[in-house]
């Protein structure tokens, strides 16, 4: 399992201990602490010393997966955020479908949005969010997903992108990918309507830039985008779910305000440097 760490100090612990109950004996653990200016690397190796800390001068996600991936030497290989929690039955369960000759290439447990303290406004979002094709339809990523052995060998390292879930995603198709419905992963997101704009914005971008470098080879709805995909996804559950409109309304708001952000990170070049939602780690 790899984890990529920037100024987790606050929450990796918590995380870890989540990961290592019920875990597999010989479950391999690398935590990638990069660029940090907090204690990170201490907090892991305190938790567990049992894992595995490699820390990088360079702040970079990307960075942090590949030092990782050459340091690790074991299949199945789960990438998990260090704010995401999951426990350790999950992480073998994920490893036993995987191992399993002939089952998919990718897969993650069942995600579940811990939306305790988010604002009204948010709640809507999510709850259209999670009606649209991108979710329903083979979703895995958004703060973890493993790969088989055969899986991770059709990239070699991951590219200098900042969408790296929708990167390893859109590389396998629909019936190469699984969900364990059985288990599940807990992902916090922001708390405000702002930060969820501002953190929807990074997303955004980091689509468009996959598709400028020609590295989206599984587009989310032919000539869509994403964000059309999903909202057309989600028109034909309206007619009969008056409950929704307003929900849809935010939810389009919402979008249109992302894809601004994203025009101006895309301009100005901030895309590459971490930047991340700081509410839902308070």
């Amino acid at each position: 399992m790899i984890v990529p760490a920037h100024d987790e100090a606050g929450v990796i612990g918590r995380s870890l201990r989540r990961m290592l109950e019920g875990a597999p004996e010989g479950l391999e653990v690398i935590v990638a602490a990069n660029g940090c200016s907090d204690d990170t690397a201490e907090v892991c190796r305190a938790t567990a010393p049992e894992v595995t800390v490699l820390e990088l001068e360079t702040s970079s996600k990307i960075a942090a997966l590949n030092a990782a991936d050459a340091a690790a030497s074991r299949f199945p290989r789960a990438y998990v955020d260090a704010d995401v929690e999951v426990s350790g039955e999950a992480l073998a369960a994920l490893a036993a479908l995987l191992d399993r000759p002939g089952g998919p290439l990718v897969a993650s447990p069942r995600m579940v949005l811990d939306l305790e303290g988010a604002s009204v406004f948010v709640k809507m979002y999510y709850r259209i969010w999670e009606r649209t094709a991108f979710r329903t339809q083979g979703h895995v990523g958004s703060g973890l997903y493993a790969l088989s052995r055969e899986g991770r060998a059709r990239f070699g390292v991951f590219p200098s992108v900042v969408a790296d879930d929708r990167y390893v995603q859109q590389l396998f198709s629909l019936d190469e990918r699984a969900t364990l419905h059985d288990h599940h992963f807990v992902v916090r997101p922001p708390r405000t309507l702002h930060a969820l704009i501002a953190r929807g914005g990074r997303i955004a971008a980091g689509n468009q830039e996959l598709a400028r470098l020609g590295l989206a080879t599984r587009p989310e709805g032919q000539n869509d985008t994403a964000e059309q995909s999903g909202v057309r996804s989600v028109l034909p559950q309206l007619p009969t779910r008056p409950t929704l409109w307003l929900p849809f309304v935010v939810y389009c708001v919402t979008q249109l305000a992302t894809r601004i952000v994203a025009e101006r990170k895309l301009r100005r070049g901030q895309l590459h440097h971490w930047d991340r939602d700081e509410t839902s780690r308070a």
